[in-house]
C-alpha cells in the first residue's frame, strides 16, 4: 500500500504500514502465560476495531523512535565526515513533502495499515472478533488457507528487489534526492491480484457450499454446511456438515462440482453430554474453546489411575482435514470428582 501511493505524501508512510500491519500479532506476548491463556487471548482487543487506534499509536511511536534515531545517526555521520557546509545548503533547498514525516496522516495510515491485518485474518478459516468487547462472536471468510504462497509471490515481485534495496534511503527521506519514490505500477498490479485471488476463492467457496447443500443426509437436508480451503489449490475444499445427531467430513471438487468423489468422506458422531464433558466444558479451555469454534466435538478417556480419571479432548472439525494429524486441539483433564486438575492447549497437549 505504500508502494501504490501512500509514500508519495509523507516520509515514513511504508515504515508506519509495515509495522501496524504486525502491531495486531503484539498478543503473542500472552505465550509467557501459557498456552492455553495465550489462546485466550489470541486475536483479541488488538484485532478488533476499537482496538486499532491504540495499534496505531503503538506503530507510530515505534516510527518516531526510528525516525528520532536516524537523525541523530545523520547529524553524527554528517559531523564525522566534515559535512556541515553541505548540510546548511541543503536547507536553502526545501525537501519534497514525501521527504518529511506527517505525523497526523501517518496515524491514518497506520490505523489503515492495522485493518489490513484483520482485513487478511478475516479471509482465513480462523476468523477474528471485531466488534469485541461489545459483541463475542467470530467471523471468518474461510477462503484463503492460514498460509496462501500465492499472495506471497504477488507481494514480492509487486514490491521487487530495487524497491526493496531503496526503502531506507527513500521512505525516511534520506539523502537529496527529489524523484518520487519507485514501484507504484508494481505495487497496484500486486494489490489488484491480491483482491482478484479472493474474487476467484469466494466464487468457488460459495459454489463448494452450495454443493454440500445440495444434498439429503439420512433422508434430510443439512443443519448447516461450511466449506474450508487447502493450500494453493482454489478448487479443492474441506467440507463439514452438521445433520441431528452427527457432523460429515466431505472433500469438494468445486470444479468438478463433486462431493466426495473418491468416496473418503467420514462421519462423527456427537457425542451424548456426559458429566465429564459438562465439566470440561464449564471450565476456562472449554469456555473459551467453544466460543471459538465452528464445529466444536469432544472425546472422553476413562483412566484408572487415582490421579487424572478422565481426559475430555476438544477438537474443531473445520480443522479435521483427512490425512491429517487434528490441530487446535484442547484438553481438559479432571478428577474422580470433576475438578479441573489440568487444561492445555495445542502442541502443550502432546
Amino acid at each position: 500500500m505504500g508502494r501504490a501511493g501512500l509514500n508519495r505524501k509523507t516520509a515514513l508512510a511504508t515504515l508506519t504500514l509495515a509495522i501496524s500491519a504486525e502491531i495486531p500479532d503484539v498478543d503473542v506476548v500472552t505465550l509467557v502465560k501459557g498456552p492455553v491463556v495465550a489462546f485466550a487471548c489470541h486475536r483479541g482487543f488488538t484485532h478488533t476495531l476499537l482496538g486499532v487506534p491504540f495499534d496505531a499509536a503503538l506503530a507510530l511511536a515505534l516510527s518516531y523512535l526510528l525516525w528520532r534515531q536516524y537523525l541523530l545517526l545523520s547529524r553524527w555521520w554528517k559531523r564525522r565526515k566534515g559535512l556541515e557546509s553541505e548540510q546548511a545548503g541543503e536547507a536553502d533547498s526545501p525537501p519534497a513533502p514525501w521527504q518529511l514525516p506527517r505525523w497526523g496522516l501517518l496515524f491514518v495510515y497506520a490505523c489503515i495499515g492495522a485493518l489490513s491485518h484483520l482485513l487478511l485474518d478475516f479471509t482465513n478459516n480462523y476468523g477474528v472478533r471485531p466488534f469485541w468487547p461489545f459483541y463475542d462472536r467470530w467471523y471468518s471468510w474461510d477462503i484463503v488457507f492460514i498460509f496462501e504462497p500465492l499472495l506471497w509471490v504477488a507481494l514480492i515481485l509487486g514490491l521487487g528487489a530495487p524497491a526493496l534495496f531503496s526503502l531506507v534511503n527513500e521512505e525516511i527521506g534520506g539523502g537529496s534526492r527529489r524523484r518520487q519514490p519507485r514501484g507504484r505500477g508494481g505495487a497496484i498490479m500486486a494489490l489488484l491480484f491480491i483482491v482478484a485471488l479472493w474474487a476467484v476463492r469466494d466464487f468457488e467457496h460459495r459454489r463448494a457450499i452450495g454443493l454440500l447443500k445440495n444434498f439429503l443426509y439420512e433422508g434430510s437436508p443439512p443443519l448447516r454446511a461450511s466449506a474450508y480451503p487447502y493450500l494453493l489449490n482454489p478448487f479443492q475444499w474441506h467440507g463439514v456438515v452438521e445433520t441431528s445427531d452427527s457432523f460429515k467430513l466431505l472433500p469438494v471438487d468445486s470444479l468438478s462440482g463433486e462431493v466426495d468423489p473418491q468416496s473418503i468422506g467420514r462421519t462423527r458422531y456427537k457425542p451424548e453430554e456426559t458429566p465429564p464433558i459438562h465439566a470440561a466444558k464449564k471450565s476456562h479451555l472449554g469456555s473459551v474453546f467453544l466460543s471459538w469454534a465452528q464445529y466444536p466435538i469432544t472425546e472422553t478417556e476413562e483412566h484408572s489411575n487415582p490421579g487424572d480419571v478422565y481426559t475430555v479432548h476438544f477438537y474443531d472439525l473445520r480443522y479435521a482435514y483427512p490425512g491429517r494429524p487434528a490441530a487446535l486441539t484442547g484438553r481438559v483433564d479432571l478428577d474422580q470428582k470433576l475438578n479441573v486438575v489440568r487444561e492445555c492447549f495445542g502442541r502443550s497437549c502432546e
